[in-house]
């Protein structure tokens, strides 16, 4: 958290020491900053880190005023449970939480996601075939509306229509400044069993088993993600949390989590990390983006700063990337025409977990591909997965080559096949479905609703503007 902050225009103040007071003081920051915004502006957050992949339309507007809003306020180790701002990473939730032997029950793979941005624009992990979504460990929520009003919502009572679809609203209908949360124990390591698979038909069916018993071989397992390197050789991850001191593993140098996975023995290959590293054990190679940077090259990798191997800084090259065509025009010198960007995660039924890899496989050359099972507990309307039923979120982010006559081809095509197998997609990245399709998977009625109560005047965009046409 800042140690200073601007309360009027050029009036600079000290925040408080206590971290409540502090906390309002970024509130009212926060609220001033919106109310300066004139009608018929777009309304963003001035954030310093994104993990949106949609490019947005430029604007000379000033952002909200998060900067009071980065912090842990208060860990109660007794009840388990934290308040905190908006705009905290979860980095630093994690840092305020496992010195108690606690951590959130959803930890999200990058460590500058956001706590507000993974309960807004949902976010998933390993822990997620138990704990479901980060929006499901939310007790209450303080939310800025677009009718400008700080309001408290919870799963029942007068904001219970907001709290519940919050969740992929992804700042349409206002933004959270502070959320209650609840953590669950933690040991100071986890233990890995990397489990080989020769055919996907076989894993999709060890996913559910798995998931139902919550454990494998008669151990408990934790923490269940997978990765696909093709339909010969794909893996399941068991994680089990454990207090045995012994030797970790460290793959935040020269070596490469996600190749640490592969092996070619009937048995499970084992290894053994911190919580902490098992954690952050996808950002110092942005699972496996790294790659396409160079840094995976052993020369390149001794050279690289540690304090780039993060996903952030990965994150700033691509939106080098972007800004100037960088990529695409390397690409031209080579006489190769430019990519399509196919960066998306998808949720699929487990009964057509196989069937949707497949064709994956076949018709979108990218590989490797994450797994991640998932099963709310309850039904969130703007992402309408059946509560209770296992799904399979499955994550592929790349570039394919660019078809002439229709630069998103691939990425439609990907909609069409999720939306034929009862799936869905996360809207983080590029969309292109037409307006009555977006509305009818994505909580039209109920979004209209909300929309209308919290946000009379429209100052905040609505969902397909935003997912869809970028604004």
């Amino acid at each position: 958290m800042p140690s200073f902050i601007e309360v009027e225009p050029g009036k600079i103040v000290r925040l408080s020491d206590d971290p409540w007071v502090a906390h309002q003081q970024g509130v009212a920051q926060l609220v001033r900053s919106y109310r300066a915004i004139p009608a018929g502006q777009p309304v963003r957050l001035a954030k310093r880190t994104s993990n949106l992949f949609r490019a947005r339309t430029a604007t000379d507007v000033p952002g909200l005023d998060v900067s009071g809003l980065g912090g842990v306020i208060e860990v109660d180790a007794d009840a388990r449970t934290a308040d905190v701002q908006g705009v905290c990473t979860y980095e630093d939730l994690v840092d305020a939480t496992l010195p108690h032997g606690l951590a959130p029950q959803v930890v999200p793979q990058l460590k500058t996601i956001t706590l507000g941005g993974a309960v807004t624009g949902l976010g998933i992990e390993s822990s997620s075939f138990r704990a479901g979504l980060p929006h499901e460990s939310v007790l209450e929520m303080d939310v800025l509306t677009g009718a400008g009003e700080v309001v408290t919502a919870r799963p029942d009572g007068e904001h219970a229509d907001l709290f519940h679809a919050f969740p992929n609203s992804y700042g349409t209908l206002g933004y959270a400044t502070r959320l209650k949360i609840a953590l669950e124990p933690v040991e100071p390591y986890v233990s890995l069993r990397h489990v080989r698979f020769h055919d996907l038909e076989t894993l999709v069916s060890a996913i559910g088993d798995i998931a139902r018993r919550g454990e494998h071989d008669g151990i408990p397992v934790d923490y269940l993600d997978g990765v696909v390197f093709s339909a010969a050789e794909s893996y399941l991850t068991l994680g089990t949390k454990t207090a045995v001191p012994g030797p970790v593993s460290d793959y935040t140098g020269q070596r490469i989590y996600y190749r640490s996975i592969q092996h070619d023995s009937p048995l499970p290959k084992v290894d053994r990390l911190t919580t902490h590293d098992y954690l952050w054990r996808w950002d110092t190679d942005w699972f496996w983006c790294s790659r396409a940077f160079g840094t995976q090259n052993p020369t390149i990798r001794r050279l690289w700063p540690d304090r780039w191997k993060r996903s952030s800084f990965y994150w700033k090259l691509v939106a080098l990337d972007r800004r100037y065509d960088i990529a695409d025009k390397l690409e031209a010198r080579k006489g190769q025409p430019p990519r399509e960007r196919v960066v998306q995660d998808i949720e699929v039924p487990l009964d057509r977990t196989a069937e949707f890899v497949h064709w994956f496989l076949r018709e979108i050359p990218i590989e490797p591909i994450w797994l991640c099972p998932v099963q709310t507990r309850a039904s969130w309307p703007l992402y309408p997965l059946e509560p209770g039923e296992l799904y399979v979120n499955v994550g592929f982010w790349s570039t394919v080559p660019r078809d002439p006559d229709d630069p998103a081809a691939a990425n439609k095509l990907i909609e069409d096949e999720v939306s034929a197998l009862h799936g869905h997609k996360s809207l983080y990245s590029d969309a292109f479905y037409d307006e009555e399709t977006f509305w009818r998977l994505y909580g039209g009625d109920a979004y209209a609703a909300v929309k209308r109560r919290y946000d009379p005047d429209s100052r905040l965009l609505d969902l397909y503007s935003k997912a869809v046409r970028r604004k």
